[in-house]
């Protein structure tokens, strides 16, 4: 029940954590608050969400707490009702992550111009530092979901 909304929620985040050589050794480390998404309802049909799981999706008020050790990264993501989920990762290096549903599955994150990269089963997603704030893309059948954090700690 709860993959649907990882794949929107979840499984985006563990992607934030790399930070390249060239920007400092702690580029994404912070917390950081959901603040405004676009494209979500065409995103979310791209992807194959069901019609009962989109509205729990919607404008989901995530806060994200990224900490950065080099190329190793912890990431835990707190959801509305008290529900946490943490990953960890090293750039370059497959890991095993989780779903906020408890759904195991294996990424290898990558740094590419800049931007953590991370390819999963239903779309590409991408997730740079832009203004202060945490802006992160997926992109399935051609379709992009781009959503903005705001950095609060």
């Amino acid at each position: 029940m709860y993959m649907y909304v990882f794949q929107l929620c979840v499984a985006i985040l563990p992607i934030l954590h790399y930070q390249p050589h060239h920007q400092g050794n702690m580029a994404f480390t912070g917390k950081y608050e959901f603040e405004s998404d676009e494209n979500y309802d065409d995103f979310v049909k791209a992807i194959g969400l069901p019609s009962e799981k989109v509205e729990m999706g919607r404008n989901c008020k995530i806060v994200t707490e990224v900490v950065q050790n080099g190329n190793d990264f912890t990431w835990t993501q707190h959801f509305p009702g008290g529900r946490t989920t943490t990953n960890t990762f090293t750039i370059g290096k497959e890991a095993d992550m989780e779903t906020m549903g408890g759904k195991k599955f294996k990424a290898t994150v990558k740094m590419e111009g800049g931007k953590v990269v991370a390819d999963f089963p239903n779309y590409h997603h991408t997730a740079e530092i832009a203004g202060g704030k945490l802006v992160e893309l997926s992109t399935a059948s051609g379709v992009t979901y781009k959503r903005t954090s705001k950095k609060i700690a």
